[in-house]
Protein backbone atom coordinates (compact mmCIF):
# COMPACT_ATOMS: atom_id res chain seq x y z
CA UNK A 1 0.00 0.00 0.00
CA UNK A 2 0.91 3.57 -0.73
CA UNK A 3 2.87 4.78 2.77
CA UNK A 4 0.65 8.13 1.96
CA UNK A 5 -2.43 6.43 1.56
CA UNK A 6 -1.89 4.69 4.59
CA UNK A 7 -4.76 4.88 7.59
CA UNK A 8 -3.51 7.45 10.22
CA UNK A 9 -3.52 5.38 13.77
CA UNK A 10 -6.83 6.65 15.59
CA UNK A 11 -6.36 9.10 18.59
CA UNK A 12 -7.55 7.58 22.24
CA UNK A 13 -9.77 9.40 23.38
CA UNK A 14 -9.58 11.56 26.44
CA UNK A 15 -9.85 9.99 29.88
CA UNK A 16 -12.37 12.16 32.05
CA UNK A 17 -11.12 13.77 35.39
CA UNK A 18 -14.46 13.47 37.02
CA UNK A 19 -17.04 10.88 36.06
CA UNK A 20 -20.51 11.10 38.16
CA UNK A 21 -22.55 7.86 37.74
CA UNK A 22 -26.24 7.50 39.37
CA UNK A 23 -25.62 9.86 41.99
CA UNK A 24 -28.19 9.82 44.37
CA UNK A 25 -27.77 12.22 47.92
CA UNK A 26 -30.43 11.54 50.73
CA UNK A 27 -32.06 14.15 52.96
CA UNK A 28 -32.92 14.14 56.67
CA UNK A 29 -36.33 12.91 56.89
CA UNK A 30 -39.29 15.73 56.88
CA UNK A 31 -37.49 17.62 54.05
CA UNK A 32 -39.88 18.44 51.25
CA UNK A 33 -38.33 15.77 49.24
CA UNK A 34 -36.22 12.19 49.98
CA UNK A 35 -33.69 13.30 47.67
CA UNK A 36 -31.53 16.63 47.26
CA UNK A 37 -30.08 14.62 43.87
CA UNK A 38 -31.56 11.51 42.29
CA UNK A 39 -29.77 9.58 39.64
CA UNK A 40 -26.77 12.56 38.55
CA UNK A 41 -24.83 11.83 35.58
CA UNK A 42 -21.93 13.81 33.73
CA UNK A 43 -18.31 14.19 32.90
CA UNK A 44 -15.75 16.63 32.62
CA UNK A 45 -12.69 16.20 30.63
CA UNK A 46 -9.40 18.01 31.21
CA UNK A 47 -8.92 21.32 30.34
CA UNK A 48 -12.56 21.97 29.48
CA UNK A 49 -15.57 23.49 31.80
CA UNK A 50 -18.78 22.55 32.38
CA UNK A 51 -21.47 24.23 34.20
CA UNK A 52 -23.77 22.98 36.45
CA UNK A 53 -27.15 25.06 36.42
CA UNK A 54 -30.24 25.36 38.47
CA UNK A 55 -31.97 27.57 41.07
CA UNK A 56 -31.73 27.51 45.03
CA UNK A 57 -32.61 24.22 45.81
CA UNK A 58 -31.91 22.29 42.58
CA UNK A 59 -29.31 20.46 44.43
CA UNK A 60 -25.70 21.52 42.45
CA UNK A 61 -23.69 22.38 45.55
CA UNK A 62 -24.97 19.29 46.95
CA UNK A 63 -23.44 17.33 44.00
CA UNK A 64 -20.21 19.61 44.61
CA UNK A 65 -19.79 19.05 48.45
CA UNK A 66 -20.29 15.27 47.68
CA UNK A 67 -17.26 15.06 45.48
CA UNK A 68 -15.15 17.11 47.81
CA UNK A 69 -16.59 14.93 50.82
CA UNK A 70 -17.88 18.09 52.54
CA UNK A 71 -21.59 16.82 53.14
CA UNK A 72 -23.05 16.87 56.29
CA UNK A 73 -22.72 12.96 57.09
CA UNK A 74 -25.26 10.83 57.97
CA UNK A 75 -28.17 13.23 57.26
CA UNK A 76 -26.98 14.56 53.94
CA UNK A 77 -25.16 11.91 52.19
CA UNK A 78 -25.00 10.04 48.70
CA UNK A 79 -27.18 6.67 48.96
CA UNK A 80 -26.07 5.46 45.13
CA UNK A 81 -24.23 5.94 42.47
CA UNK A 82 -20.23 6.39 41.95
CA UNK A 83 -18.03 9.48 42.01
CA UNK A 84 -14.52 8.63 39.78
CA UNK A 85 -12.38 11.16 39.65
CA UNK A 86 -9.00 10.20 37.64
CA UNK A 87 -10.62 6.22 38.07
CA UNK A 88 -10.83 6.37 41.78
CA UNK A 89 -14.52 6.42 43.01
CA UNK A 90 -14.19 8.96 45.65
CA UNK A 91 -17.40 7.62 47.60
CA UNK A 92 -14.73 4.56 48.59
CA UNK A 93 -12.50 6.55 50.22
CA UNK A 94 -11.70 7.43 54.05
CA UNK A 95 -11.72 10.98 55.36
CA UNK A 96 -7.45 10.71 55.44
CA UNK A 97 -7.43 9.78 51.41
CA UNK A 98 -10.00 12.00 50.80
CA UNK A 99 -7.94 15.19 53.10
CA UNK A 100 -4.97 14.13 50.81
CA UNK A 101 -6.95 15.19 47.44
CA UNK A 102 -8.41 17.83 49.19
CA UNK A 103 -6.35 20.73 47.90
CA UNK A 104 -3.27 18.89 46.23
CA UNK A 105 -5.77 17.73 43.54
CA UNK A 106 -8.71 18.79 43.61
CA UNK A 107 -9.60 22.66 44.98
CA UNK A 108 -12.54 24.83 45.26
CA UNK A 109 -13.81 28.05 45.49
CA UNK A 110 -16.43 28.62 47.39
CA UNK A 111 -19.47 31.15 47.34
CA UNK A 112 -18.59 33.58 50.04
CA UNK A 113 -14.84 34.37 50.49
CA UNK A 114 -15.32 35.80 53.44
CA UNK A 115 -16.40 33.15 55.64
CA UNK A 116 -14.21 30.98 53.88
CA UNK A 117 -11.25 32.99 54.89
CA UNK A 118 -10.06 33.24 58.96
CA UNK A 119 -10.50 36.89 59.75
CA UNK A 120 -7.70 37.05 62.28
CA UNK A 121 -5.38 35.38 60.08
CA UNK A 122 -3.00 37.21 57.31
CA UNK A 123 -3.70 36.14 53.66
CA UNK A 124 -0.14 34.58 53.42
CA UNK A 125 -0.35 32.48 56.83
CA UNK A 126 -4.14 31.11 55.48
CA UNK A 127 -2.33 30.47 51.78
CA UNK A 128 0.68 28.90 53.58
CA UNK A 129 -1.45 26.20 55.74
CA UNK A 130 -2.05 24.30 51.72
CA UNK A 131 1.58 23.63 51.90
CA UNK A 132 1.91 22.97 55.69
CA UNK A 133 -1.17 20.07 55.29
CA UNK A 134 0.41 18.91 51.88
CA UNK A 135 4.17 19.13 51.71
CA UNK A 136 7.56 20.27 53.66
CA UNK A 137 8.49 23.09 51.42
CA UNK A 138 11.55 25.73 52.87
CA UNK A 139 10.13 29.40 54.42
CA UNK A 140 11.87 31.17 51.40
CA UNK A 141 10.56 28.98 48.69
CA UNK A 142 7.23 28.78 50.89
CA UNK A 143 6.15 32.70 50.26
CA UNK A 144 7.46 33.21 46.83
CA UNK A 145 5.39 30.34 45.82
CA UNK A 146 2.85 32.12 47.77
CA UNK A 147 3.45 35.84 46.19
CA UNK A 148 3.35 34.25 42.80
CA UNK A 149 -0.11 33.07 43.36
CA UNK A 150 -1.36 35.98 44.22
CA UNK A 151 0.26 37.80 41.14
CA UNK A 152 -0.90 34.89 39.19
CA UNK A 153 -4.34 36.00 39.92
CA UNK A 154 -3.81 39.69 39.46
CA UNK A 155 -3.74 41.08 42.81
CA UNK A 156 -2.34 44.66 43.18
CA UNK A 157 0.95 44.68 45.51
CA UNK A 158 1.07 41.00 46.17
CA UNK A 159 3.96 41.21 48.81
CA UNK A 160 2.23 43.61 50.87
CA UNK A 161 -0.93 41.88 50.29
CA UNK A 162 0.28 38.63 52.04
CA UNK A 163 0.56 40.29 54.78
CA UNK A 164 -2.86 41.55 55.14
CA UNK A 165 -5.96 40.64 56.82
CA UNK A 166 -9.06 39.40 55.25
CA UNK A 167 -11.23 42.26 56.23
CA UNK A 168 -9.25 45.02 54.37
CA UNK A 169 -9.45 42.98 50.81
CA UNK A 170 -12.70 43.97 48.86
CA UNK A 171 -15.11 40.87 47.72
CA UNK A 172 -13.50 40.81 44.23
CA UNK A 173 -10.24 40.86 45.91
CA UNK A 174 -11.00 38.38 48.55
CA UNK A 175 -12.43 36.08 45.78
CA UNK A 176 -9.11 36.28 44.29
CA UNK A 177 -7.34 35.16 47.35
CA UNK A 178 -9.91 31.85 47.59
CA UNK A 179 -8.75 31.34 44.08
CA UNK A 180 -5.24 31.53 44.33
CA UNK A 181 -5.77 29.39 47.27
CA UNK A 182 -7.35 26.98 45.41
CA UNK A 183 -4.61 26.51 42.40
CA UNK A 184 -1.99 26.94 44.68
CA UNK A 185 -1.10 22.84 44.38
CA UNK A 186 -2.34 23.06 40.91
CA UNK A 187 -5.04 20.70 41.42
CA UNK A 188 -6.54 18.77 38.39
CA UNK A 189 -10.25 19.20 38.86
CA UNK A 190 -11.24 23.11 40.35
CA UNK A 191 -14.94 23.29 41.56
CA UNK A 192 -16.14 26.80 42.01
CA UNK A 193 -19.46 27.19 43.08
CA UNK A 194 -21.16 30.44 42.90
CA UNK A 195 -18.12 32.16 43.32
CA UNK A 196 -19.24 35.49 41.14
CA UNK A 197 -22.94 35.58 42.36
CA UNK A 198 -22.95 38.79 44.52
CA UNK A 199 -20.13 40.37 42.78
CA UNK A 200 -20.29 43.64 40.59
CA UNK A 201 -20.20 43.06 36.70
CA UNK A 202 -16.74 44.46 36.31
CA UNK A 203 -15.19 41.81 38.30
CA UNK A 204 -17.45 39.27 37.86
CA UNK A 205 -16.03 39.61 34.50
CA UNK A 206 -12.66 40.37 35.47
CA UNK A 207 -12.72 36.95 37.75
CA UNK A 208 -14.39 34.79 34.76
CA UNK A 209 -11.91 36.23 32.57
CA UNK A 210 -8.81 35.30 35.21
CA UNK A 211 -10.20 31.61 35.48
CA UNK A 212 -10.38 31.12 31.69
CA UNK A 213 -7.02 31.89 31.30
CA UNK A 214 -5.89 29.96 34.40
CA UNK A 215 -7.69 26.69 33.03
CA UNK A 216 -5.84 27.11 29.34
CA UNK A 217 -2.18 27.82 30.82
CA UNK A 218 -2.25 25.11 33.66
CA UNK A 219 -5.10 22.37 31.56
CA UNK A 220 -7.48 22.51 35.10
CA UNK A 221 -10.58 20.43 34.56
CA UNK A 222 -13.20 23.40 35.89
CA UNK A 223 -16.83 22.27 37.39
CA UNK A 224 -18.53 25.39 37.65
CA UNK A 225 -21.85 26.05 39.64
CA UNK A 226 -24.37 28.94 38.79
CA UNK A 227 -27.99 30.09 38.41
CA UNK A 228 -26.68 32.61 35.71
CA UNK A 229 -26.78 31.85 31.96
CA UNK A 230 -24.87 34.70 31.05
CA UNK A 231 -22.48 33.74 33.06
CA UNK A 232 -22.43 29.67 31.50
CA UNK A 233 -22.89 31.81 27.95
CA UNK A 234 -18.81 33.26 28.87
CA UNK A 235 -17.26 30.43 30.41
CA UNK A 236 -18.96 27.07 29.47
CA UNK A 237 -17.87 23.84 27.21
CA UNK A 238 -21.02 22.20 28.67
CA UNK A 239 -23.95 22.59 30.23
CA UNK A 240 -26.14 20.28 32.94
CA UNK A 241 -29.34 22.34 33.85
CA UNK A 242 -30.75 20.35 37.47
CA UNK A 243 -34.42 21.18 38.43
CA UNK A 244 -35.24 19.83 41.73
CA UNK A 245 -32.70 17.68 42.53
CA UNK A 246 -33.19 16.23 38.50
CA UNK A 247 -30.20 16.73 35.49
CA UNK A 248 -33.29 17.71 32.71
CA UNK A 249 -31.05 18.88 30.40
CA UNK A 250 -27.41 18.78 29.13
CA UNK A 251 -25.10 19.28 26.28
CA UNK A 252 -22.52 21.20 24.57
CA UNK A 253 -23.40 25.05 25.81
CA UNK A 254 -24.27 26.49 22.48
CA UNK A 255 -26.77 23.60 21.95
CA UNK A 256 -28.40 24.57 25.26
CA UNK A 257 -28.21 28.22 25.09
CA UNK A 258 -29.67 28.90 21.70
CA UNK A 259 -32.11 25.26 21.56
CA UNK A 260 -33.06 24.57 24.83
CA UNK A 261 -35.07 21.94 25.13
CA UNK A 262 -36.77 22.02 28.42
CA UNK A 263 -39.19 24.12 29.61
CA UNK A 264 -37.53 24.86 32.73
CA UNK A 265 -34.12 25.48 30.74
CA UNK A 266 -35.88 28.12 29.09
CA UNK A 267 -37.78 29.18 31.71
CA UNK A 268 -34.29 30.10 32.97
CA UNK A 269 -32.72 31.79 30.35
CA UNK A 270 -35.72 33.88 30.24
CA UNK A 271 -35.50 35.41 33.47
CA UNK A 272 -32.33 36.67 32.49
CA UNK A 273 -32.19 40.43 32.95
CA UNK A 274 -32.54 42.39 29.13
CA UNK A 275 -31.96 45.53 30.01
CA UNK A 276 -35.55 46.50 27.82
CA UNK A 277 -35.52 50.25 28.71
CA UNK A 278 -38.68 50.92 30.93
CA UNK A 279 -41.47 53.30 29.37
CA UNK A 280 -40.64 56.95 30.92
CA UNK A 281 -43.18 57.94 33.50
CA UNK A 282 -45.71 61.20 32.98
CA UNK A 283 -44.48 63.10 36.06
CA UNK A 284 -45.00 66.92 36.57
CA UNK A 285 -42.82 69.56 37.88
CA UNK A 286 -44.74 69.69 41.02
CA UNK A 287 -44.40 66.24 41.42
CA UNK A 288 -40.62 66.60 43.15
CA UNK A 289 -40.02 64.00 46.09
CA UNK A 290 -36.64 63.94 46.46
CA UNK A 291 -33.87 66.35 45.81
CA UNK A 292 -30.15 65.91 46.81
CA UNK A 293 -28.13 68.57 46.60
CA UNK A 294 -24.15 68.92 46.77
CA UNK A 295 -24.32 65.68 48.87
CA UNK A 296 -20.64 64.93 50.81
CA UNK A 297 -19.94 62.40 53.31
CA UNK A 298 -16.50 62.15 54.15
CA UNK A 299 -15.26 58.53 56.50
CA UNK A 300 -12.22 58.88 58.39
CA UNK A 301 -10.48 55.69 60.40
CA UNK A 302 -7.79 54.33 61.81
CA UNK A 303 -4.95 57.40 62.95
CA UNK A 304 -3.24 58.29 65.72
CA UNK A 305 -0.18 60.14 67.66
CA UNK A 306 2.46 58.52 64.82
CA UNK A 307 0.03 57.68 62.17
CA UNK A 308 -2.52 59.55 59.77
CA UNK A 309 -5.56 58.13 59.61
CA UNK A 310 -7.52 57.36 56.10
CA UNK A 311 -10.00 59.12 54.63
CA UNK A 312 -12.36 58.10 52.32
CA UNK A 313 -14.47 60.73 50.23
CA UNK A 314 -17.71 57.95 49.75
CA UNK A 315 -20.22 60.93 48.24
CA UNK A 316 -18.11 64.24 46.65
CA UNK A 317 -20.65 67.10 46.01
CA UNK A 318 -24.27 64.31 44.65
CA UNK A 319 -26.95 65.61 43.22
CA UNK A 320 -30.15 64.68 41.50
CA UNK A 321 -33.83 64.62 41.77
CA UNK A 322 -36.87 62.45 41.56
CA UNK A 323 -40.86 62.96 41.21
CA UNK A 324 -43.41 61.09 42.53
CA UNK A 325 -43.72 57.46 40.41
CA UNK A 326 -40.30 57.71 38.88
CA UNK A 327 -37.19 55.50 39.60
CA UNK A 328 -33.67 56.27 39.62
CA UNK A 329 -31.12 53.91 39.36
CA UNK A 330 -27.77 54.86 41.82
CA UNK A 331 -25.02 52.32 39.32
CA UNK A 332 -21.63 51.39 40.15
CA UNK A 333 -19.36 49.10 41.42
CA UNK A 334 -18.56 47.96 45.28
CA UNK A 335 -16.80 51.02 46.71
CA UNK A 336 -18.45 53.79 44.54
CA UNK A 337 -20.65 55.20 47.37
CA UNK A 338 -23.89 54.26 46.30
CA UNK A 339 -24.94 52.60 49.24
CA UNK A 340 -23.47 55.46 51.46
CA UNK A 341 -25.81 57.86 49.41
CA UNK A 342 -28.68 55.67 50.09
CA UNK A 343 -28.12 55.26 53.49
CA UNK A 344 -27.96 58.86 53.81
CA UNK A 345 -31.16 59.77 52.41
CA UNK A 346 -33.07 57.55 54.57
CA UNK A 347 -31.31 58.96 58.16
CA UNK A 348 -28.87 55.76 58.68
CA UNK A 349 -25.89 57.62 57.94
CA UNK A 350 -25.37 61.57 58.82
CA UNK A 351 -23.98 63.63 55.95
CA UNK A 352 -21.02 66.18 56.42
CA UNK A 353 -22.51 68.96 54.08
CA UNK A 354 -25.28 69.67 51.74
CA UNK A 355 -29.16 69.07 51.52
CA UNK A 356 -31.41 66.15 51.07
CA UNK A 357 -35.26 67.89 50.51
CA UNK A 358 -38.33 65.50 51.00
CA UNK A 359 -40.75 66.96 49.43
CA UNK A 360 -39.73 70.34 49.05
CA UNK A 361 -38.57 69.95 53.36
CA UNK A 362 -35.00 70.55 53.71
CA UNK A 363 -34.00 67.73 56.47
CA UNK A 364 -31.76 67.21 59.09
CA UNK A 365 -28.94 64.26 59.07
CA UNK A 366 -29.00 61.33 60.42
CA UNK A 367 -31.32 60.03 63.14
CA UNK A 368 -32.83 63.45 63.59
CA UNK A 369 -34.12 62.90 60.22
CA UNK A 370 -36.22 59.30 60.58
CA UNK A 371 -38.01 61.94 63.51
CA UNK A 372 -38.86 64.44 60.64
CA UNK A 373 -40.03 61.95 57.71
CA UNK A 374 -42.04 59.64 60.18
CA UNK A 375 -41.80 56.74 58.19
CA UNK A 376 -42.21 58.38 54.89
CA UNK A 377 -39.41 57.12 53.39
CA UNK A 378 -38.19 53.20 53.56
CA UNK A 379 -35.47 51.31 52.78
CA UNK A 380 -35.29 47.12 51.49
CA UNK A 381 -31.60 45.86 52.24
CA UNK A 382 -30.00 43.70 50.12
CA UNK A 383 -29.61 40.58 52.12
CA UNK A 384 -33.64 40.89 54.39
CA UNK A 385 -31.90 37.62 56.33
CA UNK A 386 -29.99 39.88 58.69
CA UNK A 387 -32.41 42.33 58.71
CA UNK A 388 -35.45 40.54 60.12
CA UNK A 389 -34.69 39.54 63.85
CA UNK A 390 -34.57 36.33 63.73
CA UNK A 391 -37.14 35.53 67.03
CA UNK A 392 -39.90 37.50 66.11
CA UNK A 393 -42.66 35.93 63.67
CA UNK A 394 -43.25 37.62 60.58
CA UNK A 395 -46.67 39.03 61.06
CA UNK A 396 -45.48 41.02 64.15
CA UNK A 397 -42.14 42.47 62.74
CA UNK A 398 -44.98 43.93 59.96
CA UNK A 399 -47.00 45.15 62.08
CA UNK A 400 -44.23 47.00 64.72
CA UNK A 401 -43.58 50.10 62.58
CA UNK A 402 -47.62 51.22 62.52
CA UNK A 403 -47.96 50.53 66.40
CA UNK A 404 -45.44 52.51 67.02
CA UNK A 405 -46.63 55.46 64.48
CA UNK A 406 -49.79 54.92 66.99
CA UNK A 407 -51.78 52.82 64.63
CA UNK A 408 -53.77 50.55 66.61
CA UNK A 409 -52.88 46.85 67.13
CA UNK A 410 -55.90 45.12 65.65
CA UNK A 411 -55.30 47.25 62.75
CA UNK A 412 -52.08 46.91 62.47
CA UNK A 413 -52.45 43.20 62.37
CA UNK A 414 -54.76 43.41 59.35
CA UNK A 415 -52.36 45.66 57.35
CA UNK A 416 -49.83 43.28 57.46
CA UNK A 417 -51.70 40.30 56.31
CA UNK A 418 -52.58 42.10 53.30
CA UNK A 419 -49.32 43.65 52.86
CA UNK A 420 -48.21 39.87 52.67
CA UNK A 421 -51.06 38.77 50.10
CA UNK A 422 -49.89 42.06 48.45
CA UNK A 423 -46.22 40.40 48.03
CA UNK A 424 -47.83 36.84 47.14
CA UNK A 425 -47.18 35.39 50.34
CA UNK A 426 -50.57 34.19 52.05
CA UNK A 427 -51.75 35.08 55.40
CA UNK A 428 -50.30 32.11 56.97
CA UNK A 429 -46.71 33.18 56.39
CA UNK A 430 -48.02 35.76 59.24
CA UNK A 431 -47.36 33.06 61.99
CA UNK A 432 -43.72 31.84 60.50
CA UNK A 433 -40.06 32.83 61.71
CA UNK A 434 -37.98 34.49 58.80
CA UNK A 435 -35.26 30.88 58.69
CA UNK A 436 -38.58 29.08 57.21
CA UNK A 437 -38.41 31.12 54.21
CA UNK A 438 -35.81 31.04 50.92
CA UNK A 439 -34.35 34.25 50.03
CA UNK A 440 -36.37 35.70 47.37
CA UNK A 441 -39.92 34.91 49.76
CA UNK A 442 -37.59 37.19 52.63
CA UNK A 443 -36.70 40.08 50.37
CA UNK A 444 -40.80 40.01 49.20
CA UNK A 445 -41.14 40.33 53.26
CA UNK A 446 -38.68 43.41 53.39
CA UNK A 447 -40.41 44.59 50.63
CA UNK A 448 -44.10 44.52 52.68
CA UNK A 449 -42.26 45.90 55.82
CA UNK A 450 -40.93 48.59 53.69
CA UNK A 451 -44.47 49.01 52.47
CA UNK A 452 -46.33 49.09 56.05
CA UNK A 453 -46.22 52.61 56.82
CA UNK A 454 -47.31 53.69 53.67
CA UNK A 455 -43.89 55.46 52.34
CA UNK A 456 -43.94 58.03 49.51
CA UNK A 457 -40.04 57.59 48.99
CA UNK A 458 -38.65 53.82 48.74
CA UNK A 459 -34.88 53.17 48.53
CA UNK A 460 -33.91 49.45 47.93
CA UNK A 461 -30.15 48.67 48.14
CA UNK A 462 -28.78 45.92 45.91
CA UNK A 463 -32.47 44.23 46.71
CA UNK A 464 -31.77 41.53 44.14
CA UNK A 465 -28.06 41.28 43.35
CA UNK A 466 -28.15 37.50 45.78
CA UNK A 467 -31.35 36.05 43.89
CA UNK A 468 -31.29 33.14 40.97
CA UNK A 469 -32.17 35.23 38.16
CA UNK A 470 -36.04 33.49 38.38
CA UNK A 471 -36.61 34.70 41.96
CA UNK A 472 -35.08 38.25 40.71
CA UNK A 473 -37.42 38.68 37.82
CA UNK A 474 -40.30 38.12 39.76
CA UNK A 475 -39.10 40.53 42.68
CA UNK A 476 -38.18 43.17 40.10
CA UNK A 477 -42.00 42.65 38.82
CA UNK A 478 -42.94 43.15 42.45
CA UNK A 479 -41.33 46.17 42.82
CA UNK A 480 -42.55 47.70 39.26
CA UNK A 481 -46.65 46.91 40.39
CA UNK A 482 -45.90 48.08 44.50
CA UNK A 483 -44.52 51.51 42.46
CA UNK A 484 -46.98 51.91 40.16
CA UNK A 485 -50.08 51.10 42.93
CA UNK A 486 -48.60 52.90 45.15
CA UNK A 487 -46.90 56.29 42.59
CA UNK A 488 -43.46 55.77 45.18
CA UNK A 489 -40.84 57.58 44.09
CA UNK A 490 -38.11 55.25 44.42
CA UNK A 491 -34.31 55.44 44.28
CA UNK A 492 -33.02 51.33 43.19
CA UNK A 493 -29.37 50.66 44.20
CA UNK A 494 -27.79 48.28 41.71
CA UNK A 495 -24.31 47.08 40.39
CA UNK A 496 -26.21 45.89 37.12
CA UNK A 497 -26.88 48.25 34.39
CA UNK A 498 -29.59 45.22 32.82
CA UNK A 499 -31.79 45.55 36.12
CA UNK A 500 -31.79 49.87 36.23
CA UNK A 501 -32.69 49.69 32.80
CA UNK A 502 -35.83 47.68 33.26
CA UNK A 503 -36.31 49.27 36.52
CA UNK A 504 -35.29 53.10 36.41
CA UNK A 505 -36.49 56.21 34.36
CA UNK A 506 -33.01 58.28 35.44
CA UNK A 507 -29.49 56.82 36.29
CA UNK A 508 -26.93 58.29 38.11
CA UNK A 509 -23.57 56.29 37.72
CA UNK A 510 -21.04 56.73 40.41
CA UNK A 511 -17.37 55.88 40.58
CA UNK A 512 -15.70 56.54 43.89
CA UNK A 513 -17.92 58.65 45.47
CA UNK A 514 -18.95 60.91 42.29
CA UNK A 515 -21.81 60.54 39.89
CA UNK A 516 -19.86 60.80 36.47
CA UNK A 517 -22.90 60.75 34.49
CA UNK A 518 -26.75 61.65 35.11
CA UNK A 519 -29.56 61.57 32.78
CA UNK A 520 -32.50 59.29 31.16
CA UNK A 521 -31.59 55.49 31.54
CA UNK A 522 -32.25 55.08 27.34
CA UNK A 523 -29.76 57.72 26.95
CA UNK A 524 -27.14 56.58 29.85
CA UNK A 525 -27.50 53.21 28.21
CA UNK A 526 -27.66 53.59 24.42
CA UNK A 527 -25.61 56.53 24.56
CA UNK A 528 -23.32 56.07 27.04
CA UNK A 529 -20.63 59.36 27.06
CA UNK A 530 -18.44 58.28 30.26
CA UNK A 531 -15.54 55.69 29.31
CA UNK A 532 -16.41 54.33 32.97
CA UNK A 533 -19.83 53.64 32.21
CA UNK A 534 -19.09 52.11 28.79
CA UNK A 535 -17.04 49.92 31.14
CA UNK A 536 -19.98 48.82 33.23
CA UNK A 537 -21.75 47.97 29.99
CA UNK A 538 -19.31 45.72 28.04
CA UNK A 539 -18.57 43.59 31.75
CA UNK A 540 -22.27 42.62 31.89
CA UNK A 541 -22.63 38.93 30.56
CA UNK A 542 -24.61 38.17 27.70
CA UNK A 543 -25.82 35.10 25.46
CA UNK A 544 -23.98 35.27 22.39
CA UNK A 545 -25.56 33.42 19.11
CA UNK A 546 -22.74 30.76 19.04
CA UNK A 547 -20.10 29.21 21.80
CA UNK A 548 -17.03 27.95 20.57
CA UNK A 549 -16.98 24.23 20.84
CA UNK A 550 -13.53 23.71 21.97
CA UNK A 551 -10.52 25.51 22.97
Amino acid sequence: MNALLKPLPEMEPEAPVLRVEGLDICLPAGGDRALAVQGASFELLPGRTLCVVGESGSGKSMIANAIMGLLPRPHVAPVAGRILFEGTDLLTLTEAQMRELRGRRIGMVFQEPMTALNPVMRIGDQLAEVFDSHMTVPAAEKRGRIVAALADVGLPDPELLADSYPFRLSGGQRQRVMIACALLLEPHLLIADEPTTALDVTTQAQILTLMRELQQRKGTALLFITHDFGVVSEIADHVVVMQTGVAVESGPAHEVLMHPKHDYTRKLIAAIPQGRLREPSAATQEDFVLQVQDLRKTYVSGGGFFSKGRRVEAAKGIGFQLRRGETLGLVGESGSGKSTVGRCIVGLEPFDSGRILFKGKSLLSGAAMRRQTQGKVQMVFQDPYASLNPRHRIGPTLAAGPIAQGVPKAEAMARALELLRLVGLGPEAAERYPHEFSGGQRQRIGIARALALEPELLVADEPVSALDVSVQAQVLQLFAEVRERFKLAMVFITHDLRVAGEMCDHIAVMQRGAVVEYGPAAQVLTDPQHPYTRMLIEAVPRLTAEKETSR
